[in-house]
């Protein structure tokens, strides 16, 4: 490090320090999207900074790095900005690393793999804006170790925004309030959604790094504080069969220099300009592909595949459409701003946010025609058995191939990770195909 780094570090050492931190906790995502690190004494933040925090490469999920030799060792630099004591976890900071290998960026390392994406629109001016919405089960296993919901009393048939669960669960949403808060979180609302146990805590929207990186820390947080109250947070897209699963939608904007929006038009059909209408026909036209990243495990696909729920409302984007504040498609634009709908919990955020700016600045340097605005409610067009746009895969397999065969989505994305991301995924895949449920059992054991 310059003399002048050493100095804003050794700054920030006094300042934690007279904070009360003894330690930092620096943290990494790991290619399924679960966040991961390691606790580090405060006085080796120095070496943090410049070296990195050393873990075992092959010990983390898709690297690809080798068992032996120099780039063996996976390097999480801490990024100074990032560092805030965790209100949780008293004498301890919370840093975000970047993943190094032999002294450069790896490129197996999601947070890198959105950074290159980045760069594509700084070249261009543009900054990017996304606005996240997290939806999440409070789980807990009962007494015979079954998976239900947390809340033994949240039993509504249609329990949207159900203020007696509110109440059930304030202790858990409250610690979610003082801590998000304590930690730079503007937080706008929350309630409980379409599910038994199921909630949405939304806050405000940020850049997209910013945005990943606040969300891994929403995860973390979210962990913790619901095993505080005995809880599980799920991120499970769909742990009920017939109740909705949770989405990840992203809100998504893009500005120019001058802070202007590029992708709106208030004049323009849906409110979009010529490249907001060229970016959502990359979307849709990438769409089978995003979804191996943007649902990527063998549950996101029981979410997709819904048409209808026991509340009797699903939102589930199962076709590719476009259409104005039109929550059935794929695409809803609302304000100037385009909702994203395809991306789950279980996402690798880093990945998913990576490769939607891909597909859609595709669109736009390919000058993709505007799609046709749907005007109706698809699941009751698919009700009435009429024709449908094209749907998404039906399953996880289907997803991995798409992926597979878009060449030019992976070539953007990146090569290495999407190596690593397919293998992993058709593993995952290939032990799903393999179990025997019991639904199976039940259904064919005493004959069909």
């Amino acid at each position: 490090m310059s003399s002048t780094e050493n100095l804003i570090v050794a700054d920030l050492t006094s300042t934690l320090q007279a904070q009360g931190v003894h330690s930092i906790l620096p943290t990494f995502t790991d290619l399924h999207g679960a966040p991961k690190g390691k606790l580090v004494p405060l006085q080796g933040l120095p070496g943090a900074v410049h070296t990195g925090v050393g873990f075992s490469g092959p010990s983390i999920w898709g690297t690809g790095l080798p068992r032996m030799g120099p780039r063996s060792e996976y390097y999480g630099r801490v990024l100074t900005d990032t560092l805030r004591p965790l209100p949780y976890m008293p004498g301890v900071a919370h840093a975000v690393c970047d993943g190094y290998a032999g002294g450069e960026p790896l490129d197996t390392c999601s947070r890198q793999v959105l950074q290159r994406q980045l760069q594509r629109l700084r070249q261009r001016g543009w900054t990017m804006w996304i606005g996240i919405e997290p939806e999440f089960f409070l789980l807990r296993r009962n007494g015979h170790g079954q998976w239900q919901v947390g809340d033994a009393e949240d039993t509504l048939g249609k329990p949207s925004y159900d203020l007696q669960s509110i109440a059930r669960k304030m202790g858990f949403l409250d610690d979610m309030r003082r801590h998000l808060s304590a930690l730079g979180f503007e937080l706008e609302q929350m309630d409980h959604e379409d599910a038994c146990g199921q909630y949405e805590i939304n806050y405000r929207h940020d850049q997209a790094l910013a945005a990943a990186d606040r969300y891994q820390l929403f995860k973390l947080t979210a962990q913790v504080v619901a095993a505080q109250h005995g809880q599980t947070f799920s991120v499970m897209p769909k742990p009920l069969a017939h109740a909705p699963g949770s989405g990840l939608h992203f809100h998504i904007s893009l500005t120019d220099s001058e802070g202007r929006a590029v992708m709106a038009d208030p004049k323009g059909s849906l409110g979009l300009s010529t490249h907001g209408h060229q970016f959502v026909a990359g979307l849709l036209l990438h769409a089978s592909a995003l979804a191996a990243l943007c649902a990527p495990t063998v549950n996101s696909y029981k979410r997709l595949s819904a048409s209808e729920s026991a509340s009797g409302t699903t939102w589930s984007p199962v076709w590719k459409a476009v259409g104005d504040n039109n929550r059935t498609c794929l695409v809803r634009t609302v304000a100037g701003r385009i909702e994203w709908r395809l991306p789950d919990p279980s996402c690798n955020i880093y990945a998913a946010i990576a490769a939607t700016l891909a597909a859609g600045l595709d669109g736009i340097e390919s000058g993709l025609p505007p799609e046709p605005a749907c005007e109706e409610d698809l699941y009751q067009r698919h009700a009435r058995s009429e024709p449908m746009p094209e749907r998404l895969p039906r399953d996880l397999h289907a997803a991995l191939n798409a992926l597979e065969s878009d060449v030019g989505l992976r070539e953007a994305v990146g090569e290495a990770f999407c190596a690593n991301f397919l293998r992993l995924k058709r593993e995952e895949w290939d032990t799903w195909s393999h179990h025997v449920s019991h639904w199976e059992m039940e259904r064919y054991a005493n004959g069909l």
